[in-house]
């Protein structure tokens, strides 16, 4: 049931302002009508405020329909010129079911009630022109709810977003390069300085850049594909002091891919995942493969390993969490994240907007 009213909120609100607005017109119109001759307590005048109502309540929903599909961000002169078209369609279409429910209503009526001069006095025009200004002020206070409403998310967006990347750097040694694989790292290259001393040096320059890199671009939301691959490269490295040839490590980048941005991390957080949880529980290893290609107005990056999807009880899925948490503040619906078990491999692939 929550699940419903979250999803069709403003949906709900909207029925709900839209009723008491004309209940609103209709008990004013009701209220302020002379009482000529008994017109105003006859069925044929109670019968037309309440079709009066019925023809508002559907117009200015066939009216809201059409407005939903104005994007705000984008909004320019000929979206102004559809939707005053719009308005003077609905307004005409207002007038026309009004004008012949009286009409219909009066055909139906036992006794014929004389509808006062005041009222026979007004114009056609007039009376059109009288719709045209209810629609339009209507038009106004719905659009006006609707920038509000856009203006609200976007703020309450950008202080997630800004509240996650805070706590992406208090959880940069916790959830992204894992103290752990931290520790491993170390010990490993302690014991390769007794066997290659140039080696040992060289895993240690990857680990300080792997250190630096995760401390220093938790500050941007977006960095070049090719520089998150780099990163992945040095993880790879210092995990093959740990796996050996247990590890095989594959690419398959497209050129066009290498300039895009993405969010720091991403790939890096997929490919441990994967050595951890894929390759480590294998007793002859296995293969990494990372893939990047575009397909239509989407990136889409690829991590597949040897292995069963197979998640621990005890796992908090930290960097599962990370992924998609930061794939929705950045990107809404327009990214994506799976993770499948497909044959005797995991994977494991993200789809985001190239614009």
């Amino acid at each position: 049931m929550d699940s419903f009213f979250k999803k069709y909120r403003w949906g709900l609100a909207f029925w709900a302002v839209n009723f008491s607005g004309w209940a609103g017109i209709s008990f004013i119109a009701y209220a302020f009508t002379p009482s000529f001759d008994g017109y105003k307590d006859s069925n044929h005048f109670l019968i037309s405020i309440l079709a009066t109502f019925v023809i508002g309540m559907l117009v200015t929903g066939i009216l809201r329909a059409y407005l939903k599909h104005f994007k705000l961000d984008n909004f320019g002169t000929k979206d102004l010129f559809k939707i005053l078209s719009a308005i003077t369609i609905i307004s005409l279409l207002y007038f026309g079911l009004t004008y012949g429910s009286g009409y219909v209503i009066g055909y139906f009526e036992d006794e014929k009630i004389e509808i006062p001069d005041m009222y026979k006095e007004y114009s056609t025009g007039l009376v059109i022109f009288n719709s045209f200004l209810i629609m339009i002020g209507w038009s106004i206070f719905y659009m006006a709810v609707k920038v509000t409403a856009k203006l609200n998310a976007e703020r309450v967006e950008r202080a997630e977003l800004n509240a996650t990347i805070r706590q992406a750097q208090l959880n940069t040694l916790k959830g992204q390069i894992n103290p752990h694989f931290m520790f491993n790292s170390l010990n490993n290259i302690r014991g390769l300085m007794l066997e290659d001393v140039e080696r040992s040096r060289d895993m240690l320059t990857k680990l300080s850049e792997m250190l630096r890199y995760s401390l220093t671009k938790n500050d941007v939301n977006a960095i070049a594909l090719e520089d998150e691959l780099e990163m992945v490269e040095n993880y790879i490295s210092l995990s093959k002091i740990q796996f050996e040839d247990r590890l095989h490590f594959v690419k398959k980048i497209s050129g066009e891919t290498l300039t895009i941005p993405i969010p720091p991390m991403i790939i890096q957080l997929l490919v441990e995942n994967a050595a951890k949880h894929g390759i480590g529980n294998l007793k002859d290893g296995g293969e990494i493969l990372v893939e990047t290609q575009t397909e239509g107005d989407e990136l889409l990056i690829t991590v597949t390993n040897t292995g069963k999807l197979q998640i621990s009880k005890n796992s908090t899925q930290l960097g599962l969490k990370n992924i998609r948490q930061r794939l929705k503040l950045l990107y809404g619906n327009k990214a994506n994240f799976s993770l499948n078990e497909i044959g005797k491999a995991v994977v494991a692939q993200i789809k985001i907007p190239l614009a």
